[in-house]
């Protein structure tokens, strides 16, 4: 339309101009002269045309309209990774916009319109609001064209810098910063008109609330296509004397490998090695969420047969088919190919290693990769020569950057880094940030401005807190347990004993005995005990000699505390005689040893209710109440302790005195019938063993469910500086004295053990504690 009329003024210009050079009147009336220069004296008016354009002065304007005419200004379709130009412009009752970019030549291209009028509310914004406005209106329509292109913002006012200088963001502020905190939006200053004059126009002319705007583009679902890459997984299994191993490594569509090796704990056959590194793997990335995977494996077995090509005639496959074949119906695209060993060296290096270091304990064993120089370069990294720097020493300072500037920058400035990760991550991050008086706060989320301080200025702000004027501040004992629990699990019994001594008693017995050193199976829960005078290391071991592995076998471990009865030398060489794996505790943690500390409080408990006035025949009474507690059903396996050892309950005096059905039976029977009896129910013990585990794992499993919900994770690493609460610990109060300090040091974390227990040094390396739980354990920030 512009166009027309621009072509027609400059057509009856021309004519009026031409006409009163021959002396004829000039009509206004633009129509009637067309009509008449169509329709008039065709000689005259060919003559006429003939002259004007054959006129040198006039030939140029008129092919410059010619042109112009016949290309008309349309929207043209966005050039892939070029910048775009967002023109807005807000007046009092309506809202324009234009997204145009520049074409081969410089010029611009406009390639999407937008104008709308304001409802009854947004009339009351002020201007720089109303512009704010306008930049999201255009936002939220155009939205598949600033996530793929930079956009340069052209307005008369900066709507970014008036969010970005807000020291509060509340309601449609922060929600409007929030939703530019996506995009790469650049503010430039308005030097020349170009588009903004369509878009003031867009502005003007708003489209009313009652027509149709359609939204579709064509083609739209064409518009961007990308092909993501499939994930690739290689495969291989070895089966050695040793054991069998598996090793899975992962291709992810970024190139990145993830590598995983296990020990195949069943034994097996290499053809089963490598039907479970298949399966490994195929889980292995089910659980990471893969939808398309591609699998190369060395076994041309395995790969025919899960392909079709060959038959599973081997019964000990046919189980291991099926689980693969179930596998791979659950990935959307999945692709199976043979790839000789020299293109599947990884995968097999893995496999071999981990039948190589495969072990009948089960630990994992962590392997590290790293790479190291043997003999360092230093004529490469000096660049000079030996003679010039056999007497220069030379220090160099690393440069830090304040890690506030480039956010004060963009806030202030609008400068952004070169690179492009930092480019988008200091977008997403300034909308956080205000900058008042040329300090940078952060607001919180309760609108409250936090000031930014350097790295400098937090070691001080640290230091003060911590050893100024607040440095005598100190928290109460952490009653949040810092790691899950770790059940000791015991899969025989008599595999693994609890040891730890009661007392001193008070009062003593009638013989002067003071304590009682008791022994828990951990499987069974049957418990042996004698009365003590003192507790030798000699007392232990004949106690352990006699009481447990005369009667039970050897062990495979013992688990005690860390008290000098138990940790000595002649202990030590007695284990080591027997092969007996001593375990202990970290000292003032009782329930690490849990087990034996809760058989002392049911002994303690039966044994105030046999003993007599005057107390001091408990030495007499402990084997009444071993009596009582082997013959009680216990909670975790459901069982006695006489049961689950000899395979039958007990005959009490209740028994014998009321005879019960379980007597009257028996003596109806003959001899040989009660031996084919007994002999049922030591055929019987096995499986009834069996259920007992089964039971007792699943005791051990409610019990860490009830505790790991109170856990909140707290761990340390070497060298970390710590704090230990003041020993010896006192649950009901935390100190000695009113005044007393609750913890102390600060100490350096020498050594982690597994299950949360470390080993900690004082700082100048001269004493060495023993080792601690994590629950007394908290950080110190120096």
């Amino acid at each position: 339309m512009i166009g027309y009329e621009m072509g027609r003024d400059t057509v009856q210009q021309k004519q009026a101009k031409k006409n009163k050079s021959k002396g004829k009147p000039y009509h206004h009336n633009g129509m009637q002269d067309s009509v008449n220069m169509i329709s008039g004296e065709e000689q005259d008016a060919g003559k006429e045309y003939e002259e004007l354009v054959n006129d040198p002065e006039e030939a140029p304007p008129l092919l410059e309209d010619g042109r112009y005419l016949t290309n008309p200004p349309v929207l043209a379709a966005p050039i892939k990774g070029k910048v775009m130009i967002l023109y807005i412009t807000a007046l009092d009752h309506s809202l324009g916009a234009l997204l145009a970019q520049e074409n081969g030549q410089g010029k611009e291209n406009a390639c999407y319109y937008l104008s709308r009028t304001l409802v009854s509310a947004e009339n009351n914004y002020s201007p720089i609001e109303k512009m704010c406005l306008a930049l999201i209106f255009a936002v939220q329509k155009l939205r598949h064209y600033f996530l793929e292109h930079s956009i340069r913002l052209i307005s008369k006012a900066d709507p970014l810098k008036y969010l970005m200088s807000k020291p509060t963001l509340s309601g449609r502020l922060a929600k409007w910063t929030l939703l530019l905190s996506e995009f790469e939006i650049t503010y430039v200053p308005q030097k020349a008109v170009k588009g903004q004059a369509l878009a003031d126009f867009l502005a003007a002319h708003p489209i009313p609330d009652n027509s149709p705007l359609s939204e579709n583009l064509p083609d739209e679902e064409v518009f961007h296509t990308e092909i993501c890459k499939p994930w690739e997984m290689f495969f291989d299994g070895a089966s050695q004397r040793s054991g069998a191993g598996a090793g899975v490594i992962f291709l992810t569509p970024e190139n990145g490998m993830l590598p995983y090796s296990f020990v195949l704990v069943e034994p097996c056959t290499n053809n089963i090695a490598e039907y479970g590194a298949l399966i490994i793997g195929l889980e292995l990335a089910l659980q990471m969420g893969v939808e398309s995977l591609i699998v190369h494996g060395y076994s041309q077995l395995v790969v025919n047969q899960l392909t079709g090509v060959y038959e599973v005639r081997k019964p000990e496959l046919i189980e291991y088919f099926e689980r693969a074949k179930n596998l791979i119906g659950n990935f959307q695209n999945f692709q199976l190919y043979h790839i000789p060993r020299g293109k599947n060296t990884r995968a097999d290096a893995l496999a071999n290693l981990a039948a190589t270091l495969a072990q009948t304990n089960r630990i994992n064993l962590p392997i590290k990769i790293e790479e190291r120089r043997i003999i360092p370069n230093i004529q490469e990294i000096l660049k000079t020569t030996p003679t010039e720097t056999s007497n220069i020493i030379s220090v160099l300072e690393i440069e830090t950057i304040d890690w506030r500037q480039p956010i004060i920058e963009f806030l202030q400035y609008g400068r952004l880094p070169q690179d492009s990760k930092d480019k988008k991550d200091i977008r997403r991050r300034a909308p956080r940030f205000v900058l008042l008086n040329g300090v940078l706060y952060r607001r919180s989320l309760d609108g409250v401005l936090l000031r930014c301080l350097s790295n400098i200025e937090s070691r001080e702000a640290l230091n003060e807190a911590h050893s100024g004027t607040c440095g005598s501040h100190q928290s109460d004992f952490i009653h949040q347990p810092p790691e899950p629990l770790h059940p000791t699990v015991a899969s025989w019994p008599f595999e693994a004993w609890g040891l730890d001594i009661i007392g001193p008693i008070n009062p003593s017995s009638s013989l002067n005995h003071q304590y009682i050193l008791a022994a828990t199976d951990y499987f069974s829960k049957w418990a042996e005990a004698i009365p003590l005078k003192a507790v030798k290391a000699v007392d232990v071991v004949n106690f352990i000699r006699v009481n447990i592995i005369y009667r039970f076998g050897i062990p495979q471990r013992i688990i005690t505390d860390s008290g000098t009865p138990f940790k000595n030398q002649q202990m030590q060489r007695f284990c080591e005689k027997y092969k007996i794996k001593h375990y202990f505790s970290s000292a003032f943690y009782a329930p690490a040893n849990g087990l034996a500390e809760a058989f002392n409080k049911t002994l303690c408990k039966l044994l105030k209710k046999i003993v007599s006035k005057n107390k001091r025949d408990w030495h007499e009474k402990l084997f009444e109440a071993l009596w009582a507690y082997r013959t009680t059903v216990r909670t975790p396996t459901q069982n006695t302790p006489y049961s689950l050892v000899f395979g039958g309950e007990a005959i009490l005096p209740l028994d014998v005195q009321l005879p019960s059905l379980r007597i009257a039976i028996q003596e109806s029977f003959t001899n040989d019938e009660n031996a084919k009896l007994r002999l049922q129910e030591l055929e019987a013990l096995d499986e009834k063993r069996l259920e007992a585990q089964q039971k007792l794992e699943a005791y051990q499993a409610r019990a860490s469910n009830a505790f790991n919900k109170k856990v909140k994770i707290r761990s340390f690493k070497k060298g970390d500086l710590v704090l230990t609460v003041k020993r010896p610990i006192v649950i009901s109060r935390l100190s000695r004295g009113k005044f007393d300090q609750k913890w102390e040091g600060p100490y350096i974390v020498q050594k982690v053990f597994t299950n949360g227990a470390y080993q900690l040094v004082t700082q100048d390396g001269d004493r060495t504690l023993p080792p601690i739980n994590g629950r007394f354990i908290k950080r110190y920030y120096a």
